[in-house]
């Protein structure tokens, strides 16, 4: 359904509040520059430092503000299943394309618990669905056996894969049908993945060089991966520059370099260090992004 540079597109606060000039701002630069669909409220936009309203909100305003021009992911996962299935049906009355969700925090079900969880949010609705694994922010991992019994679900349509492992990948791809969609969640890793069969990538980066993550996986998916491989070298210190501390404050950080937001995160996330807004500077400045 999705492919190439999808946008994890940060949340701009201003005095607390969400800042909508600010949004409707980065949603023009991001359909300026070819991306080819937005996340909205993923972990990148800090939702869980949002009220459940806030979060219907700014899902509803985003696909206002994109009116169709191209797809809107919301994220609506949550460890509590009750509530993603609310913020799913939400996301789905409110017009979004699609819906991604994390696996449970904290609780860490087991495998049959994944199963049941994501199953549930699917038959709750007909939007399509994709899971994200991301065992560092979760404490916990799909297993691609569990992956494969999904990819059985009618509307389970893919997975944001952010797990660090290239055998995981590759084991999802080997075990689901080929029409079920692997992104990559690491910006390091999205070269190798689409080399093995992935669709693209759900983008920090693509932030702040939209137009240049929209290049390299565009070349990647017609299989120019002489271009493809010149650009992630040259965007690999920005992919681990935005990595320095917690995702999303080097990307705060670096946003707010370029005058696109203001610099403030929600407790308890905290602005970026002097050295961290430095280097963050250096490796924008490499990537062709004048700070």
């Amino acid at each position: 359904m999705f492919q190439n540079s999808i946008t994890a597109l940060v949340t701009p606060f201003k005095n607390g509040k969400f800042d909508a000039q600010a949004y409707e701002r980065l949603i023009e630069f991001q359909i300026s520059h070819g991306t080819s669909a937005l996340l909205v409220c993923g972990c990148t936009g800090e939702p869980a430092t949002m009220s459940h309203q806030e979060h219907c909100d700014i899902i509803k305003f985003a696909v206002e503000v994109v009116n169709r021009r191209l797809p809107v992911i919301a994220g609506t996962g949550s460890n509590n299943t009750r509530e993603a299935v609310e913020l799913t049906q939400f996301a789905e009355k409110a017009g979004a394309d699609a819906a991604l969700l994390i696996t449970p925090y904290y609780n860490k079900p087991v495998p049959a618990g994944l199963y049941q969880h994501y199953k549930t949010v699917a038959e709750s609705v007909s939007l399509p669905i994709i899971l994200y694994n991301v065992p560092s922010r979760t404490g916990i991992s799909i297993l691609p056996e569990t992956v494969a019994e999904l990819a059985a679900v009618k509307n389970i349509v893919g997975i944001k894969e952010a797990s660090g492992s290239m055998d995981q990948v590759s084991q999802i791809l080997t075990l689901c049908p080929d029409s079920f969609e692997v992104y990559s969640g690491d910006d390091s890793m999205t070269l190798p993945i689409m080399a093995v069969g992935g669709r693209g990538v759900i983008s920090v980066a693509a932030n702040v060089v939209p137009g240049l993550m929209a290049e390299m996986t565009g070349a990647a998916s017609q299989g120019d991966w002489v271009a493809a491989r010149a650009l992630h070298k040259k965007l690999f210190p920005l992919f681990k520059a935005l990595f320095l501390e917690t995702n999303p404050i080097p990307v705060k950080g670096a946003l707010a370099l370029m005058g696109m937001i203001e610099l403030e995160l929600r407790l308890p996330l905290t602005s970026p260090q002097r050295t961290t807004m430095e280097k963050l500077r250096q490796a924008l400045n490499q990537a062709g992004v004048t700070v």
